[in-house]
């Protein structure tokens, strides 16, 4: 069954929208378009920290004075990666692991195990211009497909809890999506790609900055992406839709950046092949759940006001819009039940800069957010094993609440150091009502009415210090919390008690160099962080069935971005190494026996490794350019070995994966590209799991190539 809440009606208004708006940007103007008054000279040298960076601190600030880590994976990596899917890109950063599911699904680890669940949905916080993509507590385990990855000007990551100007989700990191912004010239775009299986994409941009009668400044961009996959595996393929509309201004001391975006998904989904290492088998293209499917779609809106008031004032406010709806077959639970859930939501960031005559700064500001959810869930199948039940599981809405305010002092120490000082207060408040009436049936429990709130307090300290112009060191504390997700509060099963989830609590110590080493003619631009963090009220499920609302895990490890030119050949011509190294440790720090499952035990026990979590993961990237007209890279991924049960007696083996990129420019403004990906063929498993006695598997896929050409007119 496939349905879709937009129809083609709404592709063909996206497509006027964008055909008007290129119609404006080319025929029509207030004034002559802007001069470009600059120039990049050094396009080609793929610096780690050196740019700017807006997640820490919420304006513009220099990336080698951020205390803390933070990768930052810029244009240039995503137009020469054209991801059809967000773990291509994003996975070039170190401590990011992104398993990729079916169609668009993936499941993400930050400095973590991949989570599932409420654990995965709530434990990462996915912002698309520094506003999260869902509610907190409404948030979605494969959250990043909504983002408008494949047109973006940058991508910024920080790994574990951020500064006091993030709270709910930010726990184990957060993944900043920064919307391309508009060209100074007029400029349009025309990017067509495709390869096996009906791959087919479609990215259009157009974008002008015009200077007014007033002397203020109009920036415009449109952008919109249509693609379309049949699926390597039986009964799979997806048809995707993304759209971006982005407003500049600037006058005098008023800047205001307006965004509108929208996204639409419709999915037939491939499930988990079982069987010991049936990834390696013809088995791997077959599809045991054809009738699983999934239907998205999203809308968001943000307008960011920000004003100088003075010379030591600035203020932000930027209200924000957001709705969305999803439908899915839960084909991975017994009697495969079926799934709606959506929320709409309202809220403004509040933030006031104040500059300090001794050279620091003050950031204070106050988060508003408010949401109606609602949750539904009935199995239409026939009852299973006495407890999944036939009919409705669930119907029930949420109306949530969230206040948090912050404040943030960054302080000079002498010449050569900065501290960095945070507290967030985070107030959430949900009243939730049942509209099935409550009680036990079967497996499934409904909570009567009720009214829950959780109050978290989260202090950060940095420090970062100078030891050159061209290195610096930092140490950071930090303690991120998150309140449950609405699911783990109302979802309940039969065992459980309303009630005794409480909020997650992370506390983290990161510390690290920065900067750039000079080894004869070589130039090792780097990032190299360490960090432990523990985590108590871990929330999930275990090999019982059973919810753990009071799981300790602790997590330690250490991570390398680096980017060095190996030679020139001229001063825009040269090779080049870049990369990304992380090797960790992911441990539970609790016991808890497991009795339903007799010779299958999953029991966890002090000490004993989480499953789903790799030591090592690497990706290291060789490339050619030549002043940006021809782009090649040769990338090697690799995915260490990790258990795939709790009780640490079964594993996946990892995987090592080379990929092939070339661009090239043909005549000014047409290039045409192509990838081969997996080029040796590898048999892998893109996740592999242990469930009731069965290795489980999505598999990797097999070598894939694909063409393109990028028009720019």
């Amino acid at each position: 069954m496939i349905y879709t809440f937009f129809n083609a009606k709404w592709v063909l208004q996206t497509i006027t929208i964008i055909t008007t708006l290129t119609l404006a940007l080319t025929g029509i103007s207030v004034s002559a378009p802007l001069e470009p008054n600059y120039k990049n000279n050094d396009k080609t040298k793929p610096l780690v920290s050196e740019g700017l960076v807006v997640t820490s601190s919420g304006i513009q600030t220099p990336m080698r004075t951020h205390i803390g880590n933070i990768a930052v994976l810029p244009q240039q990596d995503d137009e020469l990666v054209e991801p059809y899917h967000y773990a291509q890109t994003v996975n070039r950063a170190p401590g990011v692991f992104i398993q990729q599911g079916s169609g668009q699904e993936g499941l993400t680890s930050i400095r973590s195990p991949v989570l599932t669940g409420g654990a995965g949905a709530g434990s990462f916080l996915y912002l698309e211009d520094s506003i999260s993509l869902r509610a907190p507590g409404f948030s979605n385990v494969n959250g990043l497909f909504e983002a408008f990855t494949e047109e973006t000007g940058s991508i910024e990551i920080v790994r574990g809890p951020g500064s006091a100007l993030y709270g709910s989700n930010a726990v184990h990191g957060l993944i900043n999506i920064l919307s391309r912004p508009p060209s100074l010239e007029p400029e349009i775009i025309v990017d067509i790609w495709g390869g096996e299986h009906n791959l087919r994409y479609l990215r259009t941009s157009a974008s002008t900055t015009l200077l007014g009668d007033d002397d203020a400044l109009y920036g415009w961009r449109g952008s919109m992406l249509l693609a379309k996959y049949n699926g390597w595996r039986e009964h799979t393929g997806y048809e995707l839709q993304k759209t971006r509309l982005r407003h500049d201004y600037e006058y005098g001391n008023t800047t205001i950046r307006a965004t509108l975006t929208g996204f639409n998904l419709r999915q037939e989904t491939a499930g988990y092949i079982l069987g010991r290492d049936n990834y390696k088998t013809p088995a791997r293209r077959t599809n045991p759940n054809p009738e699983a499917y999934r239907n998205a779609w999203a809308m968001r809106a943000g307008v960011r006001f920000e004003n100088t008031l003075s010379d030591t004032f600035s203020l932000v406010v930027t209200p924000y819009g957001r709705v969305n709806r999803m439908e899915f077959l839960m084909h991975f639970l017994p009697g495969m039940p079926l799934e709606e859930n959506g929320h709409w939501s309202l809220g403004v960031q509040n933030t006031l800069h104040k500059k300090i005559s001794v050279g620091g700064r003050i950031t204070s500001g106050l988060d508003v957010d408010y949401t109606y959810g609602f949750l539904k869930e009935i199995q239409e199948s026939d009852t299973v094993f006495g407890r999944f039940v036939q009919g409705v599981h669930y119907d029930y809405v949420v109306k949530s609440l969230v206040l948090a305010p912050y404040t943030q002092l960054l302080w000079p120490v002498g010449d050569k150091g900065e501290l960095r000082l945070g507290l967030r207060y985070e107030y959430t408040r949900y009243d939730y009502k049942t509209r099935k009436a409550a009680g036990t049936d079967g497996q499934f429990l409904r909570s009567p009415n009720r009214t829950d709130s959780f109050h978290d307090l989260t202090p950060k300290v940095g420090y970062l210090y100078n030891f050159s112009d061209n290195l610096a060191g930092f140490v950071s504390l930090a303690v991120g919390a998150r309140a449950p997700q609405t699911t783990d509060l109302y979802r309940l099963q039969s065992m459980q008690t309303p009630g005794e989830v409480k909020s997650e609590r992370l506390r983290s110590l990161d510390t690290g160099l920065r900067g750039q080493l000079n080894f004869v003619d070589l130039a090792v631009d780097f990032e190299f962080t360490t960090y432990v963090m523990l985590k108590d009220r871990f929330y999930f499920r275990d090999a019982d069935g059973l919810n753990v609302p009071n799981g300790k895990t602790s997590h330690a490890g250490v991570e390398l971005d680096f980017a060095v030119p190996l030679f020139s050949l001229s001063s825009d011509d040269g090779f080049f190494l870049a990369g990304a190294m992380t090797y960790a440790r992911h441990r539970y720090e609790f016991n808890r026996p497991i009795t339903s499952s007799p010779g299958q035990s999953e029991t966890i026990r002090k000490g004993a490794e989480i499953d789903s979590a790799p030591r090592t993961l690497g990706n290291i990237r060789l490339q050619y350019k030549q002043r940006d007209l021809w782009k090649a890279e040769l990338e090697w991924v690799h995915v260490g070995r990790y258990k795939t049960d709790a009780a640490n007696t079964h594993d996946y083996s990892g995987h090592n994966l080379l990929n092939l990129r070339i661009r090239g420019e043909i005549t000014p403004g047409f290039s045409a590209y192509g990838r081969i990906l997996n080029i040796t063929d590898r048999a892998y498993a893109a996740r592999a799991d242990y469930f009731r006695g069965n290795d489980r598997y999505f598999p990797g896929e097999p070598r894939r190539i694909a063409l393109g050409f990028l028009a720019r007119f």
